[in-house]
């Protein structure tokens, strides 16, 4: 009887600890997603007009005859910068419902977020550079969202979640119509710049290589319980 209700403390104590862990790995994970949103609306304020004007635009974005020159954290940082208001406010809402989409993948396991992250920050820039040289500036989140959104798709398709089949190839169906017809001009007049389509392909594609990577190396170290 003793041991009966031991094994039972320790049995209420072991899902206790696992709840506490749950519930700690997804407030980490969306810490990570705030910090990203305070980066974003920090470099959108400090670039507004003001008299502590700080011109954030021209040291940070993404350009190509300034990469060229050797300024390379361009590559980077011209994702987190943003043409307007509504450019900011529509991809960050873009970033939380699609973290929120697949938390699942991510929530037992934050650094796999903030790894891809900055994976596809430096894919999106190295694919712009070297792909579509003729694409001078580009500042935004959207082609790195695309890249996230595709990346969780293939993570759904993985797990034997049939709904990862339709987002696939609903995101590739779109960036595809993109590239032949182009953005709808209702968005190009919303953030007052062309949208570049071609971020939308690179991360796409980037976001699904990053997929197939973490899969190959999941299974190449037995990590099949890794979400």
């Amino acid at each position: 009887m003793f041991l009966d209700k031991l094994n039972w403390l320790v049995l209420t104590v072991r899902k206790e600890d696992i709840l506490l862990n749950h519930k700690s790995n997804t407030v980490g994970l969306y810490h990570f997603v705030v910090v990203i949103s305070l980066i974003c609306i920090g470099l959108f304020a400090a670039d507004i007009p003001t008299p502590v004007f700080l011109p954030i635009d021209q040291y940070l974005s993404y350009q190509y005859n300034a990469i060229t020159d050797g300024q390379i954290w361009r590559l980077i940082t011209g994702n987190l910068l943003h043409t307007n208001l509504w450019h900011l406010l529509m991809n960050l809402a873009g970033f939380w419902v699609i973290v929120f989409l697949h938390e699942v993948h991510y929530k037992r396991h934050p650094g796999k977020l903030i790894l891809l992250f900055l994976s596809l920050c430096l894919l999106e820039g190295i694919g712009l550079y070297f792909f579509y040289p003729s694409l001078k500036a580009y500042v935004g989140l959207s082609g790195l969202l695309h890249g996230l959104f595709a990346f969780g798709a293939v993570m759904d398709i993985r797990k034997g979640y049939r709904s990862g089949y339709l987002l696939l190839l609903g995101v590739i169906i779109k960036v595809g119509y993109e590239q032949v017809f182009g953005a709808t001009s209702s968005i190009t007049q919303l953030i007052n710049a062309r949208v570049a389509t071609e971020s939308h392909l690179v991360g796409l594609i980037c976001g699904i290589l990053c997929a197939l990577c973490w899969s190959a190396i999941a299974h190449r170290f037995k990590y099949h319980h890794l979400p």
